[in-house]
Formats: C-alpha cells, structure tokens, sequence
C-alpha cells in the first residue's frame, strides 16, 4: 500500500505539471469562456476530463505502446488533431461582430453537446497527450501494480483533469472579467482563432 502511496504520488504530480501547462486544452477551455460563457466552457471542461479515460483506457490495454512504436498510426494521429484544431482556429478567424454570441437560452442549450464534443476532441486527437500517457504509465507506473489502482490513478487524473479546467472556466468567466469583452468578442475569437492555427502548425512540425 505504502509503494503504491508514493507512485501514485509522482503520477499526480507529474500529471499536474502536464494539465497546468498552456496547450490546446488550455486554448479551447479559454475560448469558450470568454466567447461563449462558463456553461459552455464547464461542458467543454467535462470533454477533456472524458478525453483523459481514453488515454488510461488504451494505456492499461497496452495499446499505448503499439500506438508509439508504428509510425504511419502515430502520424495519422497528428495530423487529425492538427486538422482538428486548424478547423477550430479557422472558425474563430470567421468570426463577426455579434455571430459569436447565443441569441437565446434554447440556443445555447442546443449546443450543450457540441461544447462537450469540442473538448473531447481537442483532448484525444493531441498527439502530446498521447506520448505523456503512454510514457507515463510505461515508466512511472510498476507493471506489477494491480490493474484495478492504476485505473484508479486514472480516474483520478481525469477528475483532477476536469477539476482544472473547470477552474479556469469559472475565473475566465468572472462577470466584470468577461463584460470587458463583450463588445469585442469577435476579436478575441479571431485572436484565439490564430492561436488554435499556431498550435496546429507545432503539432505538425514536432518530431
């Protein structure tokens, strides 16, 4: 009990200092925010957290390895999540004054699924996300220890993930905070937008 005290203790920290660190999540939890508001941003922050269980989820089978060790299917993984997040960026550069606001509540709540959709999808096409896993659970963990607490870990990674970014949704989206760009919303979309392209575009030319 003691060793897996201590391991799962290096696991969270190093999950920490990976979730805290400004990346795609980041990005996106950010745009919703001050875009859309907190509920978006929240259902967002709940996408990423769901993302992170894929991750442990095809770690734990070993899958993660396979992944790492074949090329085409680890670059055909890139590209998607470049492809994913340039269409996000590319969205954000379209944006027009008064476009990026909900008319009504029914509307908003028409897009509760692509919010969540939206952070999930940013979280499981992230190559980065993928090597951190794989390497993590490689490396930090003992394969000696038992399936059922490393599945623990990651459950705990996951609601630590949420935990986070649901944070940042609540202070990015403080009412004086976000009233300040209300009227220039669209350029914070646009400018966020270039962001999204800028992390593609690294994605793509990491090694």
């Amino acid at each position: 009990m003691e060793r897996w005290v201590i391991e799962f203790s290096q696991v969270a920290l190093a999950h920490l200092l990976a979730v805290a660190s400004p990346g795609p999540d980041f990005a996106i939890v950010l745009r919703q925010g001050l875009v859309k508001g907190r509920g978006p941003a929240l259902r967002t922050a709940a996408g990423i957290g769901t993302g992170i269980l894929v991750h442990v989820a095809y770690s734990l089978l070993g899958l993660g390895l396979l992944l790492r060790s074949s090329p085409p299917v680890f670059t055909a993984l890139k590209f998607a999540g470049a492809a994913y997040l340039a269409w996000l960026g590319v969205q954000g550069l379209r944006a027009r004054p008064g476009s990026v606001l909900p008319s009504t509540e029914t509307a908003a709540a028409a897009t509760s699924r692509g919010d969540f959709t939206v952070g999930f999808l940013t979280n499981v096409l992230n190559p980065k996300a993928t090597l951190f896993f794989v390497s993590l659970f490689a490396l930090g963990v003992n394969p000696a220890t038992p399936k059922w607490v490393q599945a623990a870990y990651g459950l705990w990674m996951a609601g630590a993930t949420f935990g986070w970014f649901a944070l940042v949704s609540v202070l990015f989206t403080v009412h004086e905070l976000r009233h300040r760009f209300l009227r220039s919303v669209h350029w914070v979309d646009r400018v966020l937008g270039v962001v999204l392209l800028a992390l593609a575009a690294a994605v793509v030319l990491a090694p």
